[in-house]
């Protein structure tokens, strides 16, 4: 009976020594003391990281190491953390305070880090400390990976930038001028062929991650596309969106302000690493009779032994037709990625009713669909105007558009034998890729019918006399 009682008061206080470790702490503090006891066992090494250097000048690798240690999870499971407010109204920041310590696991290796400061508004001093045995193995690895990591963060936070090559006679210190890109077009906002948007998508993504790849086969990191389609075919606005998804600068490069070959050159020697490069209407330039850039000098600005002088970098070249280009200027490898952009179909237009009027159905759709059919079409920025112009009435904005297609009599696309795809790596195929299209219609005709369309949109929808066939 003695036995019984003992045993039930033993499990009684079992149970009750686990229902107190599991709501309070003790069971954390019990695994850092034996963490630290057996951190006492090894010999360790320690490397420390001042704030300034020796002429007083701020340490970038300091800068680079709070930066890491700012986005480990660690650090919001430290015991305090200091808080302060980002640069954005809704920005919390989390930073190391004064002889705080952070845990940190590289290769299976344990590492602390710790902030220090000699006196009491010295300068601070971040302390690594990590096992003598693991030094060779992980030391050089772990600093680049901090470099690495740091050098992204930063890269997303910072602000874009637009920049605009100066003509060397202006008498400017530098070829580039730069103001802040805000454009808001990204990938959920342009309105193409769904599939296509992945597989750009998807290619963008795969480069940012191929930089030993390339190495490996003896290539230059850097990716080079073709837009090509009738102006207003939404190119510009799929360039800005490409930026915004890499997070990186634009070069906006305008070949009329280029002197000869060699300030070409320069003008891509001094362009940075995570950059867009852009040149548009690529076509028009090639196609004019006077010109200071020679077709040798575009070549070698594309893929010549100058390209070599930056990596991981992006070039977008826009044309509205490559019926006329040299095929030396598309061939494999030179352009790694050739992107169509049509007219617009119904599958997009329905994408436009949907962005600019908030229609995903309407009556109109199928008379608009048979149109589309019939081969009639407008690019998707004029029928994107006519809807901002009557957003206020979506019967009356597809109302506008049949009138405009059938006024215009429509446009006709000759599409090849390819015409399915739009976006194919050159990589796999040398032959022509893609559509060609010419317009019916002079832009001025179209700027008048948009004008007559703009006057009548003004009066009372039910006093507009349209007609269908």
């Amino acid at each position: 009976m003695v036995n019984m009682i003992f045993l039930l008061f033993m499990i009684l206080g079992l149970f009750l020594i686990l229902r107190f470790l599991s709501k309070t702490s003790v069971l954390h503090i019990l695994l850092r003391h034996f963490q630290s006891l057996e951190d006492r066992l090894h010999v360790h090494q320690s490397y420390r990281v001042p704030q300034f250097n020796h002429l007083f000048q701020e340490n970038e690798l300091y800068v680079k190491v709070s930066t890491y240690l700012s986005s480990l999870p660690s650090l919001e499971d430290s015991d305090f953390t200091n808080l302060f407010s980002g640069s954005k109204s809704n920005d919390i920041l989390l930073r190391l305070d004064v002889n705080q310590t952070i845990r940190d696991v590289f290769l299976g290796a344990r590492v602390t880090w710790t902030i220090e400061k000699s006196e009491k508004d010295g300068p601070r001093v971040l302390v690594l400390r990590l096992r003598k045995k693991d030094r060779r193995r992980i030391l050089r690895p772990y600093l680049q990976h901090i470099l690495s990591v740091a050098g992204d963060i930063s890269q997303r936070k910072k602000g874009l930038k637009l920049c605009m090559n100066v003509s060397s006679s202006s008498g400017e210190n530098g070829r580039w001028s730069s103001v802040p890109f805000n454009h808001p077009a990204s990938f959920d906002t342009v309105v193409m062929d769904i599939d296509s948007k992945n597989e750009v998508k998807a290619d963008l993504e795969t480069f940012l991650k191929s930089k030993q790849f390339y190495h490996r086969l003896g290539r230059v990191w850097k990716r080079s596309y073709l837009l090509y389609g009738p102006s207003g075919t939404g190119k510009s606005s799929f360039v800005a969106a490409m930026a915004r998804f890499l997070n990186f600068d634009v070069y906006d490069i305008d070949l009329s302000e280029v002197s000869d070959d060699s300030d070409l050159k320069m003008l891509l020697l001094q362009t940075t690493s995570k950059s867009m490069i852009v040149v548009e209407d690529l076509d028009r330039f090639l196609m004019g009779k006077c010109r200071d850039v020679s077709l040798s000098g575009i070549l070698n600005f594309i893929d010549g032994i100058i390209s070599c002088c930056g990596e991981e970098r992006v070039m977008v070249f826009t044309m509205n037709s490559k019926e006329e280009v040299d095929r030396a200027v598309l061939r494999p490898g030179r352009i790694d990625v050739h992107v169509q952009f049509p007219l617009c179909d119904f599958s997009s237009f329905k994408n436009l009713a949907s962005n600019y009027l908030g229609v995903k159905e309407h009556k109109l759709f199928p008379q608009l669909e048979e149109i589309f059919q019939g081969g009639a079409s407008l690019t998707p920025a004029e029928i994107g105007e006519i809807m901002i112009s009557n957003r206020s009435s979506p019967t009356r904005a597809l109302k506008s558009v049949i009138t405009a297609m059938q006024t215009t009599g429509g446009i006709k696309s000759r599409r090849s034998s390819c015409d399915n795809e739009s976006i194919r790596n050159t990589e796999e195929t040398s032959g022509d890729l893609g559509g060609l299209f010419s317009r019916d219609h002079s832009v001025r005709d179209f700027r008048k019918l948009y004008g007559l369309l703009k006057m009548g949109s003004r009066r009372k929808e039910e006093s507009l006399d349209f007609r269908y066939g």
